[in-house]
C-alpha cells in the first residue's frame, strides 16, 4: 500500500506527539501551515515551544545509490524553535533547536538546511568532521534531551 507525502508529515506529527505526551508535555498541531506544526507546553519552563516536523517514511540510498541514509531538508527562516526529524521506519525522533541547525547540517544549499544521517554502520565518515551516521545523533534522541529543552 503507498503512502502519501501528507500521510507520512501527519504520522510524523502524532509520533511526536506521542513521545512528549508519554514524557509529560502536551502539544497541539496547528490548524494551518506557517511553518509551525507542533505547540508544546513547557511546564519546566512555564512556556510554549513551537516544533516544526519534518518527516522520513524510511531510508533511501544516499546519493541515489550510495549506503541506506535518511534525510530531512529545513528552512533557514523557520518560526519554529525546534525541529523534530522523524525517521517512521524505526520511530525515532530527533529534537534539534533551530539555532543548532547551521553547525549541524551537512549542507545549507540557497537558504535550506539538508540534514542526512547514515543507517548503515559501515558508511564512512564525512572528512570535515560532521556526524552523519544516525548513532552519532544519539544525544539529540527526543528520550535523551526532552527534559532539557522542553
Amino acid at each position: 500500500m503507498e503512502i502519501s507525502k501528507a500521510q507520512i508529515g501527519k504520522a510524523g506529527e502524532l509520533l511526536v506527539q506521542l513521545k512528549l505526551l508519554l514524557y509529560g508535555i502536551e502539544s497541539a498541531p496547528l490548524t494551518t501551515d506557517s511553518g509551525i506544526d507542533l505547540v508544546a507546553y513547557s511546564s519546566r519552563q512555564q512556556d510554549a515551544i513551537t516544533i516544526q516536523v519534518k518527516s522520513n517514511l524510511k531510508a533511501k540510498p544516499g546519493g541515489g545509490k550510495g549506503k541506506l541514509a535518511i534525510d530531512w531538508w529545513a528552512p533557514e527562516d523557520s518560526p519554529a524553535k525546534i525541529f523534530a526529524f522523524v525517521d517512521l521506519e524505526r520511530t525515532r525522533v530527533w529534537l534539534i533547536k533551530t539555532s543548532e541547525l547551521a553547525q549541524l547540517a551537512q549542507q545549507n544549499p540557497k537558504g535550506r538546511y539538508h540534514f542526512f544521517m547514515s543507517v548503515d554502520p559501515t558508511a564512512k565518515s564525512r572528512r570535515d568532521g560532521k556526524p552523519s551516521h544516525d548513532y552519532e545523533f544519539e544525544k539529540y534522541l527526543l528520550e535523551n534531551r526532552v527534559h532539557k529543552i522542553l
